[in-house]
C-alpha cells in the first residue's frame, strides 16, 4: 500500500516544477510544494539503487546512489556560485559532508539496527574525508585573516582541487575493481529490475529531484528572513539537508529493508563524493563563472574534522546498531547549533 502511495506520488515532482513555472505561487507556497516532492522523488532514488545493486553489488550501488543524488547539489552550488553566493556555496558544501556523514549515517543506522558494514570501505571513504579536510586547510588558514575572497586564495584552490579529484578517481578506480571483485552473481540471482530500467530511473529522477530542489532552494531565503536565521545557517543545514534528500530517503529505505550495509555504503560514499569531487569540481567550474575560494571558516573545519572521528570511532568494529545511530544524530544536532551560533562571517 505504501509503495503504491509513493508510486503515484512521484508524479507531484513534475506538478510542482509546472506550477511554479506557469502560476508563479508564493514562495511560501513554493516551498512547501518543493519539499513534499522531494520526498517521494528520494524514495524513487533509493528503490531504483536497491535494484540496482543487485546486479552491481552494494559498493557500487552505494556509488550509483551518491553519484545520482549529489546532483542537486552540484547545481546548487554552481547558481549560488553565479549568484556571488560565496558563503552559500562553501556552507552548503561543508554541511552536506557533515549532513551524510552524521544525519544520513544516523538515521540509517537507527532504522536498520544491528548489522554488519564493510568496514574497509568504510574507513577508505572516512579516510577520504580527512584527506580533503587537511588539503582544505591550505587554503582555509589564510582566509581567517583578511579578506577570504581574494584572488590568490581562489588560486591556491587550483592545486588542491586538483589533487582531490586525483584521490577520487583513484579511489573511484580501487572501488569498482574490489566490487568487481567480491559481487559474482548469476542472472538466477537477480530479481526485479533490470540494470538498464534502474539505471535509467535514477537518471530521471535525479534531472526531476535537481529541478525540485532548485525551486525549493529559490525560497529559503524568504524563509530564513522570516524566521531570523543567518545565511550560513541557512546553507550549512538547510540547503545542505535538501540537497541530500536523496541520499536521506535512499539510504533509510534501503536501511529499513535490512540492507543495512548498502545504507551504510550510500551515506559514506556520498559524503566522501562531496568531499573530494564536488568540493573540487564546484571550485574549477567556478572559473567559468566567477573564481571561487575554498577558504572555509574555522567552524566548518573543526566539525568536519569532528564528524570524520566520531563517525570512526563509532564504525572502528564494523557493526551497525541504533544506538550509534541515535549518538550520530545527536551530534550531528551539536553541529548545527553550532553553526546556528557562530553567525555569519
Amino acid at each position: 500500500m505504501v509503495r503504491r502511495i509513493l508510486f503515484t506520488s512521484v508524479a507531484f515532482a513534475p506538478l510542482v516544477v509546472l506550477i511554479h513555472y506557469v502560476f508563479h505561487p508564493s514562495e511560501t507556497v513554493d516551498f512547501a510544494l518543493a519539499a513534499a516532492a522531494l520526498v517521494p522523488l528520494a524514495w524513487l532514488i533509493g528503490e531504483a539503487t536497491e535494484h540496482a545493486a543487485e546486479h552491481t553489488g552494494p559498493g557500487i550501488g552505494g556509488f550509483l546512489n551518491a553519484t545520482f543524488g549529489n546532483a542537486p547539489e552540484l547545481i546548487i552550488a554552481l547558481l549560488a556560485v553565479n549568484a556571488g553566493l560565496t558563503e552559500v556555496v562553501r556552507g552548503s558544501l561543508t554541511g552536506s559532508v557533515i549532513g551524510n556523514l552524521l544525519l544520513v549515517l544516523g538515521f540509517s543506522l537507527i532504522f536498520g539496527g544491528r548489522g554488519e558494514i564493510d568496514r574497509q570501505s568504510s574507513f577508505l571513504a572516512l579516510g577520504l574525508v580527512a584527506v580533503a579536510t587537511l588539503l582544505l586547510l591550505i587554503p582555509s588558514i589564510p582566509g581567517w585573516e583578511g579578506d577570504p575572497e581574494r584572488d590568490s586564495l581562489a588560486k591556491l584552490s587550483i592545486p588542491v582541487s586538483i589533487a582531490l579529484l586525483v584521490a577520487y578517481l583513484g579511489l573511484t578506480w580501487y572501488s569498482l575493481r574490489r566490487h568487481r571483485a567480491l559481487h559474482i552473481a548469476s542472472d538466477a540471482e537477480i530479481k526485479g529490475w533490470s540494470l538498464r530500467f534502474a539505471l535509467l530511473i535514477l537518471g530521471l529522477a535525479t534531472v526531476v529531484t535537481a529541478l525540485v530542489a532548485e525551486i525549493l532552494v529559490a525560497a529559503l531565503d524568504t524563509f530564513a528572513e522570516q524566521v531570523g536565521l543567518t545565511e550560513f545557517f541557512v546553507a550549512a543545514v538547510i540547503v545542505a539537508i535538501v540537497g541530500n534528500a536523496a541520499e536521506h530517503g535512499g539510504a533509510v529505505v534501503v536501511a529499513a529493508r535490512g540492507k543495512i550495509k548498502l545504507a551504510a555504503e550510500i551515506a559514506l560514499a556520498s559524503s566522501a563524493q562531496v568531499a573530494v569531487f564536488l568540493i573540487p569540481a564546484v571550485a574549477l567550474i567556478a572559473w567559468l563563472i566567477d573564481p571561487l575560494a575554498l577558504a572555509f571558516r574555522e567552524v566548518e573545519i573543526i566539525t568536519l574534522g569532528l564528524s570524520v572521528a566520531v563517525t570512526a570511532a563509532l564504525l572502528a568494529d564494523g557493526r551497525s546498531s541504533r544506538l550509534k545511530g541515535v549518538v550520530l544524530v545527536l551530534v550531528y544536532v551539536g553541529v548545527a547549533v553550532s553553526f546556528f551560533l557562530v553567525g555569519d562571517r
